[in-house]
């Protein structure tokens, strides 16, 4: 193999496996983490909760062109296939087992119990859960998507941000307290390096609550962070 011919397949190689990694994070009002999104080689947007379970699907025209998310998706018209109602797993029935050319794998009912029936891989990507011996307030959820890890705040936090996202790999994630105004508690404060204010109680009615300064998009070591 020649050198730039084994330099373009090594690239080509890198690039569809970073198409499957974690690809977005979206937050609603501000405060309350939505989903994680996965873009899949044929561009489709998979959308998960953060106890694994399969959101929504489709495609965004700004993915890849413009950089410019809606966060709203257009249907996916390519092939979805599902389990079948007589899998011997009761926990694989009816789920979506393949979107286009991505398929979708998860813990059958023989595995820990917080993990049973979340999903395990989605195409290349293998996730993983906090169990219920390893943190008893955040079992269940998302704790790793492949090489990316996540945390939550734990009990002994401040009520305002208990049991939120703390940290996607090296990003970390932090929140307005119960000491803060009333209208901002809970509301993120800063992602990464990326500050956020709101809008508070003491201004104009209208505005309270809503973003004030700071991008409602970031992205942030590969990852976007949407603020909805």
């Amino acid at each position: 193999m020649s050198k730039p011919f084994f330099a373009v397949a090594v690239m080509l190689f890198a690039i569809t496996t970073r198409s499957q990694e974690l690809s977005q994070v979206i937050f609603s009002s501000g405060s309350t983490l939505s989903s994680f999104s996965f873009i899949t080689d044929q561009k489709v947007i998979i959308r998960i909760s953060e106890d694994g379970n399969l959101l929504e699907w489709g495609t965004d025209p700004g993915t890849g062109r413009y950089n410019y998310y809606t966060g709203k998706l257009q249907p996916y018209l390519g092939r979805v296939d599902h389990y079948s109602q007589s899998e011997y797993d009761s926990v694989l029935r009816g789920k979506v087992k393949s979107i286009g050319t991505c398929t979708f794998k998860y813990y059958t009912a023989a595995e820990e119990s917080s993990k049973a029936g979340k999903l395990k891989s989605i195409g290349r990507v293998t996730l993983d859960y906090f169990a219920s011996y390893e943190n008893t307030l955040n079992q269940g959820k998302l704790k790793s998507a492949g090489h990316v890890l996540l945390d939550y705040y734990p009990a002994s936090e401040n009520e305002a941000f208990r049991s939120k996202l703390k940290s996607v790999g090296n990003t970390q994630i932090t929140y307005y307290s119960t000491f803060d105004d009333k209208v901002i508690k809970g509301k993120i404060k800063s992602i990464g390096s990326s500050s956020y204010t709101w809008y508070t109680s003491h201004e104009r009615k209208e505005f309270q609550g809503a973003l004030k300064s700071g991008s409602d998009t970031q992205i942030i070591n590969g990852v976007t962070y949407l603020l909805r």
